[in-house]
């Protein structure tokens, strides 16, 4: 079936490679090849990537994309079993254009679990890796893939060095780490201590946004049964949310924009208003030092959102005159399990029926375009 596109121009904002078996062996440094994450087959569970000091991750759930409900598997599944455009720009074109999408944000898949690796050396050299391959991948169709770079933030000397190197590599932004350097044993301030602000300020003069992701910020506890587990992966982006408004990130630097990425967002208007309750009600009673606005109103400013058929945003976009489009990105998650792909356009069709024009495109487009300095006119939907 031949579905008319809802847009002319559609970015995806969180879009995810595959990284191939030689993703962190070829492009790591010397000294950390032998330990390198690798993809290791199993008889029994199918080809997995090995990481030393974390669980194996099987490499299925990596790359679901248009697979029926019904037969998804997270075990069993071999690398040449999946998308080839997972890590062959020529083949994702292709793949892309099918869905409707002129260009995509991308982030690592791997990459997100690294995060949560407690050695921060060895994080930081896969990091320096992912760079260095992603920065090649996105290079082959500028005009379509704007890669997103990594970096343990072991400090914020290191943590601008790194934005640089990654805007001089060709890179859009960065994908930070759930929490920044050696902060498992307290030794690294969190994101809202002023310590962090001319990394911040940097990401403001390079226009290189920052960006959490899901799953990037541990394990977040759950009760009952293990299908429970997955209405808590939210919850490291609204903590991430909280830290900066409330920290005062936004007052100190006016001009940043933070990207929380697949944690839904038709949750942000409760939100919103819980926080400017907390801060009204009870901000004596927490030692909250005031500032120039709302947290709702920092929201609506620096903050934006990705989703993908999270109904519940669209329905939201006009709330009590609110321009709450101005924080909504769509993106179609692909080639992860999660995405919408290659149905994005019939999805997009019934869920922004309601939409302006002008809210549409702020969705589909110019929200990003705009953060992440993209190109007006993205390579035509129907190009392969």
């Amino acid at each position: 079936m031949t579905v008319t596109p809802v847009a002319e121009r559609i970015v995806s904002a969180d879009s995810h490679i595959t990284e191939p078996p030689d993703c962190y062996t070829k492009y790591i440094e010397p000294k950390y090849r032998d330990d390198a994450p690798r993809i290791v087959n199993s008889e029994s569970k199918g080809d997995l990537f090995v990481i030393p000091g974390m669980k194996p991750i099987p490499v299925g759930p990596l790359s679901s994309a248009g697979i029926p409900t019904e037969q998804l598997k997270s075990l069993g599944r071999t690398f040449d079993e999946l998308h080839r455009s997972g890590w062959d720009p020529t083949a994702r074109a292709a793949d892309q254009a099918r869905d409707g999408i002129t260009g995509e944000i991308i982030y690592p898949s791997v990459g997100m679990l690294l995060c949560n690796h407690k050695d921060i050396l060895y994080k930081q050299a896969c990091m320096d890796a992912y760079n260095r391959w992603i920065s090649e991948f996105c290079a082959a169709d500028p005009s379509r893939l704007y890669g997103l770079g990594q970096s343990a933030l072991l400090s914020v000397e290191q943590g601008i060095e790194d934005l640089v190197r990654m805007k001089d590599m060709g890179l859009k932004g960065i994908m930070m780490p759930g929490f920044p350097g050696d902060s498992y044993s307290g030794d690294t301030p969190d994101y809202h201590d002023p310590y962090w602000d001319p990394f911040y300020e940097a990401s403001v003069e390079l226009r290189m946004p920052i960006s959490f992701h899901i799953l990037t910020m541990g394990a977040q506890r759950h009760r009952g049964p293990k299908i429970a587990s997955f209405m808590s992966i939210i919850r490291g982006n609204q903590d991430v949310i909280a830290m900066f408004v409330m920290g005062g990130v936004f007052e100190r630097v006016p001009q940043l924009k933070l990207f929380c990425s697949e944690a839904d967002a038709g949750w942000i208007p409760h939100f919103m208003y819980r926080m400017d309750h907390a801060v009204e009600r009870e901000g004596g009673v927490f030692g909250y030092k005031g500032m120039s606005k709302m947290p709702s109103e920092f929201c609506l400013d620096h903050i934006r959102l990705t989703f993908q058929d999270d109904w519940v945003a669209f329905k939201m976009c006009r709330l009590d005159d609110t321009p709450m489009h101005r924080m909504l990105t769509w993106a179609n998650d692909f080639p992860h399990l999660d995405s919408t792909w290659p149905h994005s356009q019939e999805l997009l069709g019934e869920h922004t029926s309601h939409l302006t024009d002008e809210e549409l495109r702020a969705i589909l487009h110019d929200n990003l375009a705009e953060c992440y300095d993209l190109p007006t006119s993205p390579a035509p939907a129907n190009a392969a």
